[in-house]
């Protein structure tokens, strides 16, 4: 059921929000929408009114907390890299200072913690945005360009830059652009083309049928020039692509290191003031409260050593029974979702979880047309769901119907044993797979025997309770430890990761664009 709510933006700006599927399980889709539909960049907190403290602004924590027609009050982070945040972050400043009735909500701001101030200012905040933002030029930019819009409004006359005013126009978009990706995409140029015409109107381009390819080519050349600038001063997300030119091997593109599944912070700089040998004793500090079993110091050091570690996985490869020695803390179910935030800046369980169960119904209907060899497997497995109605196992039986829908076998990749049999019979090592273990007697809704994660033959999680959650975890952990997805699951994949989680959702492969078109049906 759809619900509408008001959304304060800042200062004597305020506005509806209709959410058409109403208010979102989850606090961070909630965030999420209204970023999204309002193009904020900024990392913000959300606020709603509290009637048991006379309707003052508290932080929201649930969206259970607000309905329909509630007011929630957008709060700007500090930003820790010291970058530019865009007008809504000024807007917000001027009015906390300005306006006396935020000021009573000031108090229940929370300043940035200790665990993401160590980890410096090489992360990215925020993925690419669905309306790129065009950042202000320099004076004399502005200048020439307020001029030529003057021009354009009263004579409909298109400006010529000269060589120096397009120079300029570049080096602003790709010292924008490289807050969000280092390499972009193709679609990622188109976006920041577009919206560099659609902002200044007179560059758009005469006989372009876009109005503005000849901005996208040189956009791609401006960020080529501007990587390798970036290369020579050592930022470590590109020099980590000279190190096989320096030993003086050859490397070809498909060997170069960079985002391949919408990572928004893939190879972070070193937080500021430390260095290698620091960060690895907090590393071997790390294995100490490991073993004491300390979760706020563990959490701590391991926001702390994220970009040590992401180097480490990026650079050394290592295998991962060396890998587990070295950060046995990252495999767990928390950690693991909080690797997965700091690399997506996307929360993994609530996010999995929750858009698996927005998109239930409407699988159903796909899954119920599907006819043959097909259409029989999907109805064994959605009859499971008619003995057992719990979420739990709903979810089960829908992952496993996407792989039939999709005409993939999950035979090699779920592997499912009985208690009684691995007495006497192993697993069988496999380099990636999920495996459940089924109580002999086992009622329906009853939790399973063990849930677990195989990686390269070494069982690096276990006790998930549901193949749901360990397929979460298991996304979790191929996004933190850098691996490719299984060949036999790849359609499978996609789609969890750009239907599910909107990930990189702008680019499909067949298969998954069909379905994803049967969804909106």
């Amino acid at each position: 059921m759809a619900a509408t709510i008001r959304v304060i933006l800042g200062q004597d700006n305020a506005s509806k929000l209709t959410l058409p599927t109403g208010i979102p399980a989850s606090l961070e889709e909630l965030q999420g929408e209204i970023q999204r539909h309002f193009g904020l960049t900024e990392q913000v907190r959300l606020q709603y009114r509290d009637i048991e403290f006379d309707n003052e602004f508290m932080n929201l924590t649930c969206t259970s907390e607000i309905r329909d027609k509630s007011t929630v009050k957008v709060i700007y982070l500090p930003n820790i890299a010291g970058t530019d945040t865009g007008p809504h972050h000024t807007a917000s400043l001027r009015a906390l200072e300005d306006n006396s009735s935020f000021s009573s909500a000031a108090d229940t701001e929370i300043l940035s913690s200790p665990e993401s101030a160590a980890s410096g200012s090489s992360l990215r905040s925020q993925p690419w945005p669905n309306i790129f933002p065009i950042p202000q030029f320099n004076y004399e930019v502005e200048v020439q360009l307020q001029m030529a819009s003057h021009a354009f409004q009263n004579s409909g006359t298109l400006l010529s830059p000269s060589t120096k005013l397009k120079s300029d126009i570049l080096d602003g978009l790709a010292s924008e652009i490289i807050k969000f990706k280092v390499y972009p995409s193709s679609a990622d140029f188109d976006d920041v083309a577009l919206a560099l015409i659609k902002k200044h109107p007179c560059l758009k381009e005469q006989g372009s049928v876009s109005g503005y390819y000849g901005w996208k080519i040189s956009l791609k050349y401006k960020m080529a020039n501007y990587r390798t600038r970036l290369r020579n001063i050592g930022c470590t997300e590109l020099s980590i692509n000279a190190m096989k030119e320096n030993r003086g091997t050859t490397q070809g593109p498909n060997q170069v290191k960079k985002p391949r599944k919408a990572e928004v912070t893939y190879c972070p700089d070193y937080p500021v003031g430390e260095t290698k040998d620091s960060l690895e004793e907090e590393r071997q500090a790390l294995l100490i409260e490991v073993k004491k079993k300390n979760s706020q110091l563990i959490k701590t050091k391991m926001e702390k050593t994220f970009s040590y570690r992401r180097q480490e996985i990026l650079q050394d490869m290592p295998f991962i029974t060396e890998f587990g020695e070295r950060w046995p803390a990252l495999f767990s179910e928390s950690e693991v979702n909080a690797e997965f935030t700091r690399i997506t800046t996307v929360p993994l369980l609530s996010t999995f979880m929750s858009r698996l169960d927005r998109h239930s119904a409407q699988l159903m209907k796909v899954f119920k047309k599907k006819g043959r060899t097909a259409g029989r497997n999907l109805g064994l497995i959605m009859a499971a769901m008619d003995k057992d109605p719990m979420v739990e196992t709903r979810r089960d039986c829908f992952l496993k119907a996407l792989c039939v829908n999709l005409n993939e076998s999950s035979e090699n990749f779920i592997k499912e044993y009985l208690d009684v049999e691995l007495a006497t019979t192993p697993m069988e090592p496999m380099v990636l797979e999920l495996y459940l273990v089924r109580h002999e007697e086992a009622e329906p809704g009853e939790p399973l025997a063990d849930v677990g994660v195989i990686i390269e033959g070494v069982g690096v999680l276990r006790d998930l309770k549901y193949l749901a959650n360990g397929w979460a975890v298991l996304l979790g952990l191929i996004y933190s430890l850098n691996l490719n997805y299984p060949k036999e699951m790849k359609q499978t994949f996609e789609f969890i990761q750009k239907v599910l989680m909107g990930l990189d959702g702008n680019r499909l492969s067949t298969k998954v664009q069909v379905l994803k078109n049967r969804l909106q049906e």
